[in-house]
């Protein structure tokens, strides 16, 4: 099946807002991750992408690929890479894509033109997957919090004097923190 590349680019930058370098590293490793897995747009949790940064490429891969963080395919490992793990559970099938490190210092236009010029090979390094493909996403009853009253989601609720408190209001114990 071929792809609509410009539909696609098209989608991806009304997403975002505006086009930039970022978003076309997300867009190129989209494209790259559906070509090497096989993959199509994912209605529901069947591709999961482990993004290890919070910048523009990642709403490239939620338009493109469906992964979302509402949907809980589309997870965050904070590592501050270029570097974004695709996984396709029916196949058991994944890929790590970097962004080429050596790549020339560029200004913004011209790391524009540079991403969308590069053929895959020369714009991504392919490496194995270092995070095992995370379980489904699940579903928590809620519960008030005590304190200030608000729903959180049980699994992230403490008790602390006996009482069930969200996050925000749990006053941890770390003697190591001053």
């Amino acid at each position: 099946m071929e792809i609509d590349k410009k539909l696609l680019w098209d989608k991806a930058s009304t997403f975002h807002g505006h086009v930039c370098p970022g978003l076309s590293i997300g867009y190129r490793a989209a494209l790259y991750a559906i070509e090497l897995l096989d993959l199509s747009f994912s209605e529901d949790e069947a591709v999961v992408c482990i993004a290890e940064n919070d910048a523009c490429g990642c709403d490239a891969i939620q338009a493109i690929l469906g992964c979302s963080i509402g949907k809980g395919n589309l997870l965050f490992h904070m590592t501050g890479k270029q570097a974004f793990s695709f996984y396709e559970r029916k196949s058991g099938k994944a890929i790590r894509l970097v962004l080429n490190p050596n790549l020339p210092q560029m200004s913004r236009e011209e790391a524009f033109e540079c991403y969308h010029r590069l053929s895959n090979q020369e714009l991504f390094h392919i490496k194995d997957v270092k995070i095992r493909l995370p379980e489904r996403a699940r579903m928590f009853d809620s519960i008030i919090c005590s304190h200030c009253g608000e729903k959180t989601a049980s699994n992230w609720i403490r008790v602390q004097n006996g009482e069930l408190v969200c996050l925000d209001c749990f006053n941890g114990y770390n003697r190591f923190d001053l």
